[in-house]
């Protein structure tokens, strides 16, 4: 069976450093911090006081007063950015086959903030059972992908993907595989996650996974730097309309890039930190390049999944040495999440789309926040440290990594027809 390529048509974005694709990389190459103190809670209380939160947000400047409250905040971003995807990529239900557009879209948690509510407001109470009737359906992080298909009339395959902070790099991949598989025409594809509440942060702070750096928020994400003390907690969400390449030359679509391979898989290491070798990180690299038919020559840029932890770090940076050789130093590397922060779930897409972005313009987003550098890290790599860079991109890797082992990787190119 000959496989189909695979090409994005449509980009939607809303991150805590843009809410749309343009704003978002304005952020990029400049380096804004989309750190902040958190405004959705009173944090007073807890070890980590700051976010990257959603800015100028209001649901409602985009979705009707009643949607908002039958929905959580993660899948109103999700439909925000859906909508954005669909009109850049100038498809509907009525220049489409609906019944081959799908939709596969993830994220790490889903509806947190809604359990929460629910359940505080039944310990407030009297032991009655007094549920709101839309608890289960805000709650399950299926339901945004369910929400986007009912809005434009997707009929194709339609599911949700959930492997924590790698979520929506596997639902990319499963995007992929679906239209290189002739299942689907177009699929829009993402994720998006928002848990800045008193249970995420609450949770995260017991595992110590953030970073406590309360003095100073806006430089509190600090991959490669020797002093990071954490992870910093992000929300959003992005969507990319994957296309079939012949489909979409046919209607005349706008392409971005195509989609050059993926690879998944396990560290089988442990609940919480990487394998310290970083063996399924070098494995996963393996995988995507293999499938794209790469060497790894052919690489320009990696956006790391780099969180700023004092393990994860050190162990993708030996994974990337050991998979590219010599060529690790002749690449450039950035972790966009020192800008942006963590979205977890949604971090897969948000990447990617950097990735695509600096594919198309030949710029390399930064690594902010850098102020002392760790003798574990290979001084010879070049991290992108503190300005975007200018250079020839003609394919760019984007890596995640989530609890229980999960890894997820996605290679885009320059589209050649």
């Amino acid at each position: 069976m000959q496989l189909k390529r695979v090409v994005v048509t449509g980009i939607g974005a809303l991150t805590p450093i843009g809410n749309n694709l343009q704003e978002y990389w304005n952020g990029l190459i400049n380096g804004v911090s989309g750190a902040d103190f958190i405004t959705q809670f009173d944090a007073s209380k807890f070890k980590t006081r700051f976010a990257c939160e959603l800015k100028n947000f209001d649901p409602l400047n985009y979705l009707d007063r009643k949607e908002v409250k039958r929905i959580d905040r993660f899948t109103q971003t999700a439909i925000i950015s859906s909508d954005q995807a669909v009109a850049d990529a100038g498809i509907n239900k009525d220049n489409v086959n609906v019944d081959r557009v799908g939709v596969v879209f993830a994220s790490g948690i889903g509806g947190l903030i809604t359990f929460q509510e629910e359940v505080i407001n039944f310990a407030k109470g009297d032991g009655t059972p007094r549920y709101n009737p839309f608890f289960i359906p805000k709650m399950i992080l299926d339901i945004a992908a369910g929400h986007i298909s009912m809005r434009h009339g997707f009929r194709g395959p339609n599911f949700a993907v959930v492997s924590a902070c790698a979520s929506s790099t596997n639902a990319i991949m499963d995007a992929f595989n679906l239209i290189r598989l002739n299942k689907a025409d177009i699929i829009l594809t993402g994720g998006a996650e928002s848990v800045i509440s008193e249970a995420g942060v609450g949770g995260f702070n017991a595992m110590k996974a953030l970073s406590e750096r309360n003095d100073d928020p806006k430089s509190a994400s600090r991959p490669y730097d020797k002093e990071r003390d954490g992870f910093v907690m992000g929300e959003g969400s992005g969507v990319l309309v994957l296309e079939e390449l012949e489909h979409a030359l046919a209607r005349g679509a706008k392409i971005y890039c195509e989609i050059a391979g993926c690879g998944a898989t396990a560290d089988a290491h442990h609940i919480t930190a990487p394998h310290p070798e970083g063996l399924g990180a070098k494995n996963v690299m393996m995988v995507a390049l293999e499938e794209a038919g790469m060497k790894p020559e052919d690489i320009d840029y990696i956006n790391t999944h780099g969180t700023s932890t004092p393990l994860g770090d050190i162990a993708e940076v030996k994974a990337i040495v050991d998979v590219f050789g010599e060529h690790a130093f002749k690449l450039n590397i950035s972790s966009t999440k020192s800008m942006t922060g963590h979205c977890l779930g949604a971090a897969g897409v948000v990447e990617a789309i950097a990735c695509i972005q600096s594919v198309i313009h030949d710029i390399v987003p930064p690594t902010i926040n850098h102020f002392t550098d760790d003798p574990e890290l290979d001084a010879r790599l070049n991290f992108t440290f503190e300005k975007a860079q200018q250079r020839p991109v003609r394919a760019a890797l984007s890596n995640t990594f989530g609890f229980g082992g999960h890894n997820a990787c996605v290679i885009v190119k320059k589209f050649q027809a």
